[in-house]
């Protein structure tokens, strides 16, 4: 004798309470975890504000910071440039002093500073040959 018994969910004729409970815990639970992720998010947007508001003055800081020293390495240029003109202008008038003052030295001086550097060019070029 094969009979076959088939389980059926009981029902009642107010609808299923059980249903309904699991349907309301899943409601409260969505509405809790929608709750904690609200206040997680307000905490992290606060943290963020914060952290903006600590970090614009320290970004301003150091932007006033890094002008003045471009300033400052500015200005030491211009000054040791100008420095540099002064001796240039200086050491070309003391020569031209000395050439009126002296002139047969100066020639006889420019004729040694030639003949040594075209010695020292010789030099050079024939090094040069035999590489």
């Amino acid at each position: 004798m094969n009979t076959t018994v088939t389980a059926r969910p009981a029902t009642t004729a107010e609808g299923s309470p059980l249903a309904d409970r699991a349907a309301a815990s899943a409601h409260n639970a969505i509405h809790s975890t929608q709750t904690a992720a609200n206040a997680m998010l307000d905490r992290l947007d606060g943290q963020v504000d914060s952290a903006h508001d600590r970090a614009v003055p320290l970004i301003n800081r150091l932007s006033n910071q890094a002008e003045t020293t471009a300033r400052r390495g500015v200005d030491a240029m211009r000054d040791t440039s100008a420095q540099i003109r002064e001796r240039a202008l200086k050491a070309s008038d003391n020569t031209v002093g000395y050439i009126k003052d002296e002139p047969l030295k100066a020639m006889l001086i420019a004729a040694a500073a030639g003949a040594a550097l075209m010695a020292l060019l010789g030099l050079i070029g024939r090094s040069r040959s035999t590489d």
